[in-house]
């Protein structure tokens, strides 16, 4: 488990690596806290979005000016009007062991990478079969259901068999989506011979650096299928400040040389997907390029940021599965970022959003870093309600930080004493949290002192 003091250290070196990207770096102090770590980290985050837009006063979506050529870093862009030719040249999100080499399109957040892909399926693949693994996210299933009708949804529900059958006259599509379970996730990798058209693999909940996504490849490279990876950069790309609203789709031929219909359907969905983004005005704004994207510094702490979440998960995940019995939903998600809870009796969804928000305020009162928040990967604890489409009802999901063992082990256990005291209770009461108090005395990480 790492000590306060060597967390310290690193969120420092991270302070350091933000402050180094501005041309008038800021007087920071070394962090005596995790808030004083989180309140440094996003002041260093404004104060870099802020001198872009200063020193980039004349470039416009009109692109009105042609004098120098934009940059975000190592990122620099050429466009014209709109941004609806924008070309990027820079630096991979992914880390280059995983192999994810391909042509990127970036847009303006995740949600808009994953829509232009699927919009442009109907043009590439007229009418076909996505089949999707349980729990999938679950915008990504609304916007199918109800903007892509070319499209059958097939529920794998861990019955990956479907993917091996011998295909029918429709096109097949697998969605593989980093956020499902574990269970699911492993199970379609199992599958030696998938009898698939085109992958989208939605690695958002996975680091860049991933071995998963090095799986996934690997798996898909010896089936000799094509592979779309469409993610959000505002997650664990952006050293938990969430930069700025980013997407991409990275298009990965894996067709064999030899067979020219599917190297043909990849790059009709290449253009196709370009074309999707410019139409629906989904380009990305080269001011939410995060500069200090690709360095060595960069990676060596992103990944330490995410093992650190992950060491944090197993601990919870097993507090939660001792105390918790019959109380908890899903604990174990392919990416471990989070788990997630559920009320004994089943409540709506205005019900579990006020169910979360008091969960997080009596946290937050006995000065646990914990927020409401509907993300992950920051260095604070957030909660959000969302739906089990599998179960079929609400539950609280509870996202783990990159927080020190001992200050998290300590949130962890109020967490649970929280719950028990509400279902105990049979309605929305705080439990007592004088055992929260005193562990925030012990660990001095959240105090302003």
């Amino acid at each position: 488990m790492e000590t306060v003091e060597a967390y310290l250290v690193r969120k420092s070196e991270e302070l350091g690596l933000l402050n180094g990207f501005l041309a008038n770096p800021l007087t920071i102090r070394h962090p005596r806290s995790a808030a004083e770590v989180i309140e440094q980290k996003f002041h260093l985050a404004a104060a870099l979005k802020a001198e872009h837009q200063l020193h980039d006063w004349a470039t416009t979506e009109t692109a009105w000016t042609h004098s120098s050529r934009p940059r975000s870093g190592p990122f620099e862009f050429k466009y014209d009007y709109q941004r609806a030719d924008l070309e990027v040249r820079g630096p991979s999100f992914y880390s280059s062991e995983n192999g994810a080499l391909g042509e990127t399109i970036y847009t303006a957040s995740g949600m808009a990478a994953i829509s232009a892909v699927l919009m442009a399926s109907a043009l590439v693949l007229s009418k076909a079969d996505i089949f999707i693994g349980p729990n999938s996210y679950g915008e990504t299933i609304e916007l199918i259901d109800s903007h892509a009708k070319h499209l059958r949804r097939v529920e794998l529900d861990g019955l990956t068999n479907k993917i091996a059958l011998p295909r029918n006259s429709r096109s097949r599509i697998l969605l593989l989506d980093s956020c499902t379970s574990a269970v699911g996730f492993e199970a379609a990798l199992q599958v030696a011979q998938p009898h698939i058209d085109l992958i989208i693999f939605d690695t958002t909940c996975f680091a860049g650096g991933s071995r998963r996504i090095g799986r996934v490849l690997r798996w898909a490279r010896k089936a000799m299928i094509s592979v779309v990876m469409v993610r959000s950069h505002n997650k664990l790309d952006s050293l938990g400040v969430e930069y700025g609203r980013l997407g991409s789709a990275v298009f990965i031929e894996n067709a064999s040389r030899r067979d020219a219909t599917k190297q043909q359907l990849l790059q009709r969905f290449l253009v196709e997907t370009r074309n999707a983004v410019r139409l629906f005005g989904g380009a990305a704004l080269p001011a939410h390029f995060p500069p200090y994207v690709g360095g060595t510094g960069y990676r060596r702490l992103t990944d330490q940021r995410v093992a650190r979440m992950l060491q944090n998960s197993i601990r919870t995940k097993h507090h939660f599965s001792t105390c918790l019995a019959g109380l908890t939903n899903e604990l174990h998600f392919t990416h471990g970022l989070y788990v997630t809870l559920a009320p004994a009796r089943r409540l709506d969804e205005n019900q579990t959003r006020e169910l979360t928000a008091e969960l997080c305020d009596d946290l937050s009162r006995a000065y646990l870093p914990v927020r409401h928040a509907g993300s992950f990967g920051f260095d604070f604890g957030a909660a959000e309600w969302c739906r089990d489409r599998t179960r079929d009802r609400y539950v609280v999901r509870l996202a783990i930080p990159d927080l020190p063992g001992s200050l998290w082990d300590e949130v962890t256990r109020a967490v649970a004493d929280w719950w028990m005291a509400h279902e105990r209770s049979g309605m929305r009461s705080s439990p007592d949290s004088t055992s929260a108090s005193k562990a925030i005395s012990r660990s001095k990480l959240v105090s302003h002192e």
